[in-house]
This record gives structure tokens, C-alpha cells and sequence, in this order.
């Protein structure tokens, strides 16, 4: 506003030397006087509601004197800035009228044509310093949109990976804890129905309880630690050939266990990817454990079958009929979960001989 009114003071001096023939010097100085007045207080209303319809004001004071083309320009610039370039280019073709018709019967400094020349020039430079403004403005609210977005994201995406994480213990601490929760369950069942079985069994369960209280104990302290600061990792994932050591368990706590296992490249099972050896461990591991609970002293046949582009695990009982349960149990969900990422099927349910966990994992 400063600088525009000086602009304006500036003009008003300046026109009372020029000669016009249709006005004197004084009714020169009254009119751009008038004319300086009116357009300083329209400048304020370019940031109302209708700045177009101030700046076609302000372009017909322009038309009148040139003390209101400061004003007019400005008033260009703003709507080159804010408003589409169709109604720009309006805007500055009145602009560019209203000169021509002040250098008409206002004197200049340059012919009329080059004063016409000069005119269109300036308005097209106002044109294109509005729409690089108004470029400019939207590639910054582009770029704060994406920020926000991006932040959004990256918040969703570690909430994801922490309930990830959560889910991913989870699944540890019941597929291993779980186990060795349910084998010591069986073998205090054991000691507890048996008391007068000889001593030298008697010590034998008891190492057996004591052993796998230390093993579930440290698995425990694995998981806290994990937990706590994330600085260590779970136990090394099994391989196929583990699956011993898990019928050997179950056969320790007295569940009749038929092993069927073909392992892939040798005895130690290596061929197999880490993530399929893993599944068909947790498999064998789920039945093993499903078996105890709900059908305890039935026969367990266990079938690990490797074929080139697949593994098939069966594991089946030959115990009663399973009551039917509303709300399936966390172990058969997430071990489909977890055969399904590999691409694999999981079938569970009643056999004619009793209950059957038939799963085919292929390989990747």
C-alpha cells in the first residue's frame, strides 16, 4: 500500500506538467487526484471475495489516467497468481485495452503503437510471473500433501510391522512353549497317576519335567528379551530333521509315535528351504501336541514325504471323535497362516480312524 500510493503521489506530480487538449493542468491535477484516491482504496478488496471484478475497476480507472496503473497492474498480477489462465487472459486483455485508450488522449513518451507494444509485453510478463507463482504454490502443496501421506504411511506401515512382530511371538511362544508345556503337562500326569511305579521311572519323568522346565524356561527368556529391546533373536529356525527330536519327546511321556521321515539330500535334511523345513516342523509339532490334549494315549503316525517341488506332512491319531468347538484354537489358525504364505493347503478334521492334519507345502 505504501509503495502504491508513493507510485501514485508520483504520477499525480508528474501529470501536472503534461498537456492534454481536452483538460487543463489543474483539472488534470483534480482528476488523477480522484482517480489516485479511488483505486488506493480498491487495492484492499483484490483479497475479498470477487478480486476479478476489483481489478476490472481498477483497469477502467487506468483507461481514465495513469495514475491508477500501478493499482492495475498490481490487481493483473493478483489474478494471474490465484485465478485460472483463461480468466487471466481476460483480465489482461482489458488491462491492455484500457492502456490504449489512456495513451489515446493521454500524452506519452512513445507512439502510440510502440506504447501499445510496450503494453502487451508488460501484461504477458504479468501473465507469466503469476502462472509460475501460481505453479509454484501448487508443486509446494503437492509436496506437503505427499509429506503428510507419506508420514501417514510410514506410521501405518510400523504399526503393521509391530502388530507383525506381536503376531509372529505369539505364534513362537505357542508353538514352542506350548510343546514343552503340554510334555511336561503329560509326564506330571504320568508321576501323578503312577506313584507306585519303580524309581528308577520315577527319576527318569522327574528329569524329564526338570529338562523341559529349563528349556521352556530359556525360550521364555529368549522371547523377553526379544520384547524388551529387540536386540536378540529367536532360536534358530528347525530343520527337517529336528522332527526326531520331537517324537523322541513324545515318545518319552509315553504316546506311541510312528515316524515315517524322508528327508531330502542325506539324513540331515539340508536340501529343504529354511521357511518350508520350518512349517513342516510346526506342523508335526501342532499335531504332536493336539494329539496329547485331546486324544491322550492314542496312536500318533507321523508321514514327512519330500518330493522335488513339494512336502507333504501327515500327521493322525486314532483317537475318539473331538468335541466340535466354537472358536477354533489360536494353533491350527496360525499354522494355516503360516502354510498358506508358502502357498501351501492345510487340511484338518475327523478321519475314519480318528483325527487327521494332512498339509502340502511346495517349494519356492
Amino acid at each position: 500500500m505504501v509503495v502504491l500510493a508513493a507510485l501514485m503521489v508520483w504520477a499525480v506530480l508528474a501529470q501536472r506538467s503534461a498537456v492534454s487538449g481536452l483538460l487543463g493542468p489543474d483539472q488534470l491535477t483534480v482528476l488523477d487526484s480522484a482517480v489516485a484516491v479511488i483505486a488506493l482504496a480498491l487495492v484492499p478488496f483484490l483479497w475479498s471475495r470477487h478480486p476479478v471484478a476489483v481489478v476490472l475497476g481498477l483497469t477502467v480507472l487506468a483507461a481514465v489516467s495513469p495514475v491508477a496503473t500501478p493499482a492495475a497492474t498490481a490487481g493483473t498480477l493478483q489474478v494471474a497468481r490465484w485465478f485460472p489462465l483463461r480468466t487471466a487472459v481476460l483480465v489482461a486483455v482489458a488491462g491492455v485495452a484500457a492502456h490504449a485508450v489512456q495513451a489515446l488522449w493521454r500524452p506519452t513518451a512513445l507512439p502510440w503503437g510502440w506504447w501499445l507494444l510496450c503494453d502487451v509485453a508488460v501484461h504477458a510478463a504479468l501473465l507469466g510471473w503469476g502462472a509460475f507463482w501460481q505453479a509454484r504454490a501448487q508443486v509446494l502443496r503437492d509436496l506437503r500433501e505427499r509429506a503428510r501421506r507419506a508420514e501417514t504411511d510410514r506410521g501405518r506401515a510400523l504399526t503393521e510391522a509391530r502388530a507383525a512382530e506381536r503376531n509372529r511371538i505369539a505364534a513362537e511362544m505357542h508353538d514352542a512353549l506350548g510343546h514343552r508345556l503340554s510334555l511336561l503337562a503329560a509326564t506330571a500326569g504320568a508321576v501323578e497317576f503312577r506313584p507306585d511305579a519303580p524309581s528308577e521311572q520315577l527319576a527318569a519323568a522327574a528329569g524329564r519335567i526338570r529338562t523341559g522346565a529349563a528349556d521352556a524356561l530359556e525360550d521364555l527368556r529368549q522371547l523377553v528379551r526379544l520384547l524388551r529391546d529387540g536386540s536378540d533373536r529367536l532360536a534358530p529356525p528347525p530343520t527337517l530333521a529336528d522332527i526326531r527330536g520331537l517324537v523322541d519327546a513324545a515318545r518319552s511321556v509315553g504316546t506311541a509315535v510312528d515316524l515315517d521321515l524322508d528327508l531330502p539330500d542325506g539324513p540331515d535334511g539340508d536340501g529343504a528351504p529354511p521357511a518350508v523345513a520350518t512349517a513342516a516342523y510346526r506342523v508335526v509339532q501342532e499335531g504332536l501336541t493336539n494329539a496329547r490334549r485331546h486324544a491322550p494315549g492314542a496312536a500318533v503316525r507321523v508321514a514327512v514325504t519330500t518330493r522335488v517341488d513339494e512336502v507333504l506332512v501327515t500327521v493322525a491319531d486314532d483317537g475318539p471323535a473331538r468335541p466340535e468347538s466354537g472358536t477354533p484354537g489360536t494353533g491350527l489358525v496360525g499354522l494355516r497362516e503360516r502354510v498358506e504364505l508358502l502357498g501351501g493347503t492345510l487340511d484338518a478334521g475327523r478321519s475314519p480312524t480318528g483325527f487327521l492334519l494332512d498339509v502340502r507345502i511346495p517349494w519356492r
